[in-house]
């Protein structure tokens, strides 16, 4: 009689595990930029559509940056692995070589230890030779000793090394899991940006891109005139940096990548993300920045808007997911977002977070 019970199923394994969710979690972000979208409903304006669409740019830049900082860790945490498994190997090497030394010292007197000291001293043909023997042996014997110790700590030594291994391999597992589900995070992100737009029409679709460019872009001043020009707004007038000085350098790296695209996670020499962007230009002034916007707000001393001088990075939106470099003239060169290019923008077309200049 056949069997009616149901197939046990097997259950999910921890990388199946972290797919789904992963997936899921894509998913779920793509589901709620197109709540409704499959049904029947009233078109949304293009209004609506543009503010979707910025929302969606924002997160996906946030989200860029908690990339940025988990890659940053899983670089490190490579780099610590392959220094202990060097380590490792040297020290094997060297454990090796003492247990051989050891074991040829150890078979040596065994082949010459059957015979009592006293016998082998009688039935020696040159007892004063014997005699010298007799005390290189002794003398062997505590090098053995010592060998024997040696080898004890080597194996110590080893054995430490490759649980400190184990620990790193297990870190770095844990931070590429997380910068998968940043990248599909980001992805999902990007493509409900995509979607929305195409659901504008041509001409509502460049009016879109003639918006976004006047409102995030000024006519690109020279170095000289931006340091000359007299600050916007707020911005108190500041100071050129000296030919040669560090801001110098770096402001020259940011003019030098105007019309480079942004990518994100990318840090040069071809495309940015806004992050990227101000690292590589302070790299090249022989200043060493961290990676994301949240940890760069901290690597220099704070300074207020109304005394940024050029090269300071200057950070934008409540949870400071976005920087630029000042310029002067209250304007500042940023990689905007994906599909823009960095360019020079006004201060003024995000919402101000606060500012710091590297040391």
């Amino acid at each position: 009689m056949a069997s009616h019970r149901k197939p046990r199923q097997r259950p999910f394994s921890g990388g199946t595990v972290r797919t789904a969710a992963t997936l899921a979690l894509a998913g779920a972000a793509t589901a709620t930029a197109f709540e409704g979208t499959s049904q029947a409903g009233p078109r949304p304006t293009p209004a609506q559509v543009e503010a979707e669409v910025n929302r969606l740019y924002e997160e996906a830049e946030a989200a860029t940056e908690r990339y940025n900082g988990a890659k940053e860790q899983a670089d490190e945490a490579e780099r610590a692995l392959t220094g202990l498994r060097e380590e490792t190997a040297r020290k094997t090497d060297r454990l090796n070589t003492a247990r051989g030394a050891l074991g040829t010292l150890a078979a040596g007197q065994y082949r010459g230890g059957s015979l009592g000291t006293a016998v082998r001293l009688a039935l020696s043909s040159n007892p004063q030779e014997y005699l010298a023997q007799a005390a290189f042996i002794a003398r062997a014997g505590d090098r053995n000793a010592a060998g024997i110790t040696a080898v004890r700590r080597g194996l110590d030594e080893v054995g430490k090394l490759r649980t400190q291994a184990a620990g790193r391999v297990s870190d770095l597992r844990a931070k590429r899991d997380e910068l998968a589900g940043h990248k599909a995070e980001i992805q999902a992100k990007l493509a409900a940006a995509r979607q929305q737009l195409a659901r504008l029409t041509a001409e509502e679709r460049a009016a879109y891109e003639a918006r976004t460019a006047a409102a995030t872009a000024t006519t690109t001043p020279t170095p000289a005139a931006a340091s000359a020009a007299a600050p916007a707004r707020r911005a108190a007038s500041a100071p050129a940096p000296a030919d040669g000085s560090r801001a110098a350098r770096a402001v020259a790296f940011a003019y030098g990548a105007i019309g480079k695209p942004y990518v994100w996670g990318a840090t040069g020499p071809g495309s940015f993300d806004c992050s990227g962007l101000t690292q590589a230009a302070w790299r090249s002034a022989g200043v060493s920045l961290p990676r994301t916007t949240y940890t760069q707000i901290n690597a220099g001393r704070r300074v207020s808007r109304d005394q940024l001088a050029p090269g300071d990075l200057v950070f934008f939106y409540s949870g400071i997911t976005h920087v630029g470099m000042y310029i002067g003239n209250g304007q500042m060169i940023h990689a905007p977002r994906p599909g823009s290019t960095v360019r020079v923008a006004p201060l003024d077309s995000m919402p101000w977070a606060g500012a710091s200049r590297p040391a």
